[in-house]
């Protein structure tokens, strides 16, 4: 692996970095396009660039906003995703389908999701949660929640929702 990541790759553990490349590979292979690879408060991350979003993080306009994010932490290796706290139904998607790839209770934060058994992460899990949101969903759910005007107008991202079924931009 090499890239954006080295660095946070090199300081760690050959458990924990072989658990982390993993997650990098599942999240490279399954991420949809748009989002760029950073290093986003100290992990490696996934986020959307000020080229594609320019407002940024509405918390620090100057840095991009953030997606997904991946760390090794002293008990526990995690998986931010951002999404999974900003839609309800993602949330319960992967709240149902959890019990379906792992033995264990889901510990999990607001957006947190925390594995303490390097053993036994639910990679093809982990894969379909990060294919589930595009860049255009994510940043659309963020100017809704901040109240911006979310139409392909405002934006000047293509709407894929038909007419019918488009509630946000009616087009």
């Amino acid at each position: 692996m090499s890239g954006v990541f080295d660095a946070y790759m090199s300081n760690l553990d050959s458990e924990r970095r072989d658990v982390i490349s993993r997650l990098i590979q599942t999240v490279r292979d399954h991420l949809p396009a748009g989002f760029t690879e950073a290093i986003a408060y100290g992990m490696p991350s996934w986020v959307v660039a000020h080229d594609r979003y320019p407002a940024g993080y509405h918390v620090t306009p100057a840095d991009p906003l953030p997606f997904l994010s991946l760390a090794s932490q002293k008990r526990h290796v995690a998986v931010y995703h951002m999404g999974i706290y900003a839609d309800d139904s993602l949330l319960a998607w992967f709240q149902d389908e959890y019990p379906k790839h792992m033995k264990t209770r889901l510990n999990m934060g607001k957006s947190c999701i925390r594995f303490t058994n390097m053993k036994t992460i639910p990679f093809e899990l982990i894969g379909d949660l990060v294919s589930r949101m595009t860049v255009d969903e994510w940043v659309r759910d963020m100017r809704l929640r901040l109240g911006a005007d979310t139409s392909p107008q405002a934006t000047g991202a293509a709407c894929s929702w038909t007419a019918v079924s488009c509630r946000i931009c009616r087009g």
